[in-house]
């Protein structure tokens, strides 16, 4: 009775395939380790941009869940019949920051506004990550498109625009707050929280892509408080009505 009971367990548990936005892969690690201990499924994390992964959805990639750095492509699939809108919601609000790796630096609007402070910045590529189009945003507000246009280094995604930033190649990134705060940084370098009113909001959606038991699972899991205590650790804010 307890082999056959074993072998039922086991046939009920799956492997979830998620495609993660690069700002959330650290959150999301936090999250893998919480579902796994509380079921008996497995999380298979994929990493990359926002379009990345919408391009690959598109083209038949076997994610279940897709949990994006923006509003726009998760609905896009929902328009456009891959995924269906029940399975759709806001997971969290990502935050934009200023970083460099040199200590001690009281960055702010005015450290940007001179650019004689630094010869590169580095931004997350705007047409695929959310994050690169709300510094672009910041850019705009104040005043700097032109006077930065010649020092942008641009990452395919905002893992990689902070990795400019964090090897010297830039002097500074405007990267997801959560990245200043992951464990293996938090404490190193200097960082200034964007002001909210100098960017659109970014809303992240997350979209369910297959029915299996797993991702509804899931699902319910990303509303739980154990998930509302990462993300507000990892530098998140709770989606608008989130208790």
């Amino acid at each position: 009775m307890a082999i056959l009971l074993g072998c039922s367990v086991s046939a009920r548990a799956e492997t979830l395939n998620v495609a993660v936005a690069s700002n959330f892969v650290a959150a999301m690690q936090h999250i893998e380790r919480a579902f796994e201990g509380d079921s008996q499924h497995e999380i298979r994390i994929i990493r990359g941009s926002s379009g990345k992964h919408y391009a690959q959805i598109r083209n038949g990639a076997p994610f279940d869940i897709f949990l994006s750095a923006d509003q726009l492509r998760p609905r896009r699939l929902v328009e456009e019949g891959i995924a269906e809108e029940s399975g759709l919601t806001t997971y969290a609000e990502g935050q934009l920051a200023l970083w460099s790796r040199q200590n001690d630096l009281q960055l702010d609007s005015e450290y940007l506004l001179n650019t004689d402070n630094y010869r590169v910045i580095a931004i997350a590529n705007p047409r695929l990550a959310p994050y690169g189009q709300a510094a672009t945003e910041v850019f705009s507000y104040l005043g700097l498109e032109s006077r930065v246009s010649e020092r942008l280094v641009m990452g395919e995604n905002i893992a990689q625009a902070f990795q400019f930033a964090f090897s010297g190649n830039a002097d500074l990134g405007l990267v997801a707050y959560s990245q200043a705060l992951s464990p293996n940084m938090r404490g190193q370098g200097s960082v200034w929280l964007v002001p909210s009113e100098l960017h659109q909001p970014i809303k992240q959606d997350m979209v369910i892509l297959s029915n299996s038991t797993a991702a509804l699972e899931f699902a319910t899991f990303m509303k739980s408080d154990v998930v509302r205590d990462i993300l507000l650790s990892s530098g998140y804010l709770l989606p608008e009505g989130a208790p």
